[in-house]
């Protein structure tokens, strides 16, 4: 059994695809009946991402993906639209899509239209909230009775993670508390100033009083008399604000609601517990928000119209390396299995319908062990066997050709940046038209001009993509060596097919798609606005061609013919030439020249991450303001630099041999959030990130980096050198040693995070998720004729391999089993950990119940909830 405390890690990744909306309401001022509408990606009111604004639309198509590695806990993934309005200058909230975290499952790879929701001030709520209630009876003495008063105390400990309003929070606490009589009473907590984890710690002391006679031997009994008549505790309301300073109202952050009927009748009761905040309830909600509310104004939630979204989010328990000693083992026969169809990983491609999803852990688990080239031939050697047609070769998507396409994504992403980003940036400041689609475009005689614009993009980046061979990485270069090899062998008599096989790959899955969609190859991270879309839509539909016409000159000719866009084909007449062909073909060839080439080195610096930070001054003079500022930071294959603006002298070089640590800073440091530190021998450089993702982002890309340095830190401070004094040791020596141990990291090469035992897991859960492909894989193996549909080379050898998938995945699950029951018999409803309100606990309960109630070989396909 894996050990529960601390071994075991709880990864969580999140791909969303925002692909349109429909039947927005159109602007009610003025004659614009058109908005202009973008996305913003939230977890919880955390904004992560935005999309790109589509312009004069009540229908506006995105089709923009996202993908990320959770960060934190979340309640909620949102996604809110909003009306660029530019008469106004201010962005209006149309609606919003909220999905709480334990339904996402219902939704995994699905595209689902969602109806589009009014946002309301007193719904946007997370964080949650530490309190202790306790009741007791008092006896006071008078002259003639003895008074019995029931008291409540309130204890507001702290609160966690509260929502930021304008980047800010100050926030204070109200505790209310409700008789039965209809009365009530308040009492206000200290505000503290700009933190969204507060410490509150303040007592609130109310009392309930009650009237008992002499006689100590009879009941309790209640005088009935004015204000006390039949009076009891009714509800406990802790509501959180921010105090919004020029603003007539406070801003509502969340309350907690705690019923208190009857308690009085309990000795002593008590309840220490974590609570989530909650929105605050219609009836108890302004009259005029109510009144003025979109719900109320249009009547119905869909009036809003709606937005189709496809929705990826998993949820791995990775446990100790040696809990997958069997997988791992099985699936790295795979590089020498004969025949290829009897091996693990081939029969995981027949399970898991989506080879992209298959592949992507695959790629990485090989890769880390050196296996990555010769089980990907093994693979490829197996598909051209059974290929008649050499041009379709690796044209579909099958296992093959989505694990190179993993694995160029991952060993060639520097190389791709340092070949394609210089004319991209161009192309982004240039902002230059491109369109020669005449339907496109109002004036005819601005297409001459566009064409040419074109023309020299093209040629820029056609130059530097076939210039770059020598830089090609090293692994890229084995591969496509094999897999040219393999085709001209079975097809000795097609001499083009050396150039085919690889332009496949290199132009059509590697080049084009990172022109078309930059951001996701992190070639910028700036909105793309439509202009510049269409442009680098016309210029890899260019570039796919000519790496696509390189191999037979019949095709060439039929290309042309039958361009389905006429004015297409004019661009290709005009950059099609026998020397651009001669170009590609060099090209190729060099890049698949030998099955071992010499490593080579980058001519120049690659970017690795750029964009908008905020800083704290460094203090490098003795005397001096050491303010926050916000800075442009560039990271390179060298250096870290920061400067004003974009494109900038930088004010300050840090070279990457210099970084000593990355780690992330408290928050009673600065009272902010999303804060890192950037050790160097001399002092500390603090930075401020955008959001939680982009914080983590940072972290990992430099740990990865510099965790080779020969003076990396074994030990750092995890809050800042403050007033003469570390804020977490309390130190006075800002020389003096770390009081905490550096974050461990993965043995990874740069900027890939490769960790065996993360895709080992994510392969387990695919599986489960697709047990019932496996058991009905398990029946056919018996049987050659429902075998029949497989192409199975060797039947007693699939068989055997398939059986011992199935016990090992089996085995893996049963671990899983004794973890959750395990967790559920720990984990106590109202801790941090499963606030009361945390509907993600009560799911755990209830999944370790059909746990208990099922057999090992009933698995079931149910959601792997983390529990932290």
């Amino acid at each position: 059994m894996a050990d529960v405390k601390g071994k075991v890690r709880v990864v969580e990744r999140l791909k969303i695809k925002i692909g349109e909306a429909k039947n927005l309401p159109s602007r009610s001022h003025g004659s614009i009946n058109q908005r202009d509408v973008y996305c913003a990606l939230s977890l919880d009111q955390e904004e992560i991402f935005r999309t790109e604004t589509i312009e004069k639309t009540l229908s506006p198509f995105f089709s923009e993906d996202f993908q990320f590695e959770v960060p934190r806990r979340f309640r909620y993934l949102s996604v809110y639209i909003y009306d660029r309005d530019r008469h106004l200058k201010q962005d209006k909230v149309i609606g919003k899509v909220a999905v709480k975290r334990e339904e996402l499952h219902s939704y995994h790879s699905k595209d689902h239209w969602f109806p589009i929701l009014p946002v309301d001030a007193d719904s946007e709520v997370q964080g949650k909230a530490h309190i202790d209630v306790k009741f007791e009876a008092v006896v006071k003495a008078n002259s003639h009775l003895e008074h019995h008063n029931s008291r409540l105390t309130v204890r507001l400990i702290e609160c966690n993670e509260l929502t930021l309003k304008n980047g800010a929070c100050d926030p204070f606490a109200t505790v209310t508390v409700k008789y039965s009589n209809g009365k009530q009473e308040t009492k206000k907590a200290k505000v503290k100033k700009k933190t969204s984890s507060p410490h509150f710690d303040e007592t609130f002391i109310f009392e309930l009083p009650s009237v008992r006679g002499q006689n100590h031997d009879r009941e309790w009994q209640y005088r009935v008399s004015d204000a006390c008549a039949d009076v009891d505790w009714s509800e406990l309301v802790i509501s959180l604000w921010h105090d919004s300073a020029g603003m007539s109202d406070k801003i509502f952050l969340g309350e907690v609601r705690i019923s208190l009927g009857g308690v009085q009748q309990q000795n002593h009761a008590a309840t220490n517990a974590w609570y989530f905040l909650q929105p605050r309830s219609l009836s108890h909600r302004p009259t005029s928000k109510q009144l003025n509310s979109p719900a109320s104004a249009r009547g119905h939630s869909n009036s809003l119209g709606s937005l189709r979204l496809n929705i990826q989010y998993t949820a791995d328990h990775v446990f100790s390396s040696h809990v997958y000693n069997g997988l791992r083992d099985l699936l790295l026969q795979s590089v020498n299995a004969e025949p290829v169809t009897s091996s693990a990983a081939y029969i995981l491609g027949a399970i898991i319908p989506s080879k992209e999803d298959t592949a992507q852990p695959l790629v990485k688990l090989f890769l880390h062990h050196g296996q990555l080239a010769p089980t990907i031939t093994n693979l490829a050697r197996w598909e051209i066997s059974k290929v008649t047609d050499p041009n379709t070769i690796f044209r579909g998507n099958t296992l093959v050709s989505k694990m190179m396409d993993e694995a160029m994504k991952l060993v060639g992403l520097h190389y791709l940046h340092n070949t394609l980003r210089p004319t991209l940036d161009l192309v982004f400041q240039e902002h230059k038209p491109c369109e020669i689609d005449p339907s496109r475009v109002e004036d005819p005689s601005q297409i001459q001009t566009n064409l040419l614009n074109l023309k020299d993009y093209v040629e820029k980046i056609f130059t530097a993509i076939t210039n770059s061979a020598i830089r090609c990485p090293t692994l890229m270069c084995q591969l496509f060596h094999n897999l040219k090899e393999l085709a001209t062998s079975y097809f000795p008599e097609n001499k083009e097919v050396r150039y085919s096989v690889i332009s496949g790959f290199i132009f059509l899955r590697f080049f084009a798609p990172a022109i078309l969609g930059p951001k996701l190859f992190d070639l910028t991270t700036e909105q793309i606005d439509s202009q510049t879309k269409r442009t680098l839509t016309l210029i890899s539909k260019t570039i796919q061609s000519l790496g696509n016409l390189v191999s037979s000159t019949s095709l060439q000719r039929e290309y042309k013919k039958e361009y389905k866009e006429e004015y297409m084909a004019c661009v290709f007449d005009s950059v099609y030439t026998e020397s651009r062909v001669l170009a590609v073909r060099q090209f190729l060839e060099i890049i698949s020249a030998t099955s071992n080439p010499t490593q080579r080195n980058l001519d120049s610096p690659v970017v690795l991450k750029e964009g908008v930070m905020i800083k704290r001054a460094q203090g490098r003079k003795r005397f001096g303001r050491k303010n926050f500022k916000q800075r442009y930071f560039r990271l390179t294959t060298q250096d870290l630099t920061y400067s004003k603006n974009k494109g900038k002298e930088p004010l300050c070089c840090i070279p990457l041999n210099q970084i000593l640590a990355v780690e992330k800073l408290q928050e009673d440091s600065f009272k902010k959030n999303y804060m890192f530190q950037i050790v160097q021998p001399e002092r500390a450089l603090y930075i401020q990130a955008n959001n939680c993702v982009e914080e983590k982002e940072w972290i990992d890309i430099l740990t990865k980096i510099c965790q080779t340095n020969a003076n990396r830190l074994s030990s750092y401070h995890p809050s800042a050198y403050i007033n003469g004094h570390w804020l977490c040791c309390r130190a006075q020596s800002e020389a003096a040693a770390g009081c905490s141990e550096v974050s461990t990291t993965v043995d990874a090469t740069l900027q890939m995070n490769l960790d065996p035992d993360r895709e080992l897991q994510r392969i387990h859960s695919l599986v489960i998720s697709n047990i019932d492909r496996l058991e009905n894989l398990v029946v056919a193996s018996g049987d050659t004729n429902l075998l029949s549909s497989f192409m199975i080379e060797e039947k007693h050898s699939f068989s055997t391999t398939l059986k011992q998938l199935q016990d090992t995945i089996f085995s893996l699950e049963q671990e899983h089993r004794t973890y959750l029951r395990s967790v559920a018999r720990e984990t106590k409803y109202g801790s941090k950990q499963a606030p009361i309100g945390d509907d993600n606990y009560l799911l755990l309960a209830a999944r370790v119940g059909r746990l208990d109630n099922s057999h090992i070989r009933q698995t079931q396909s149910l959601p792997m909830w983390p529990v932290q």
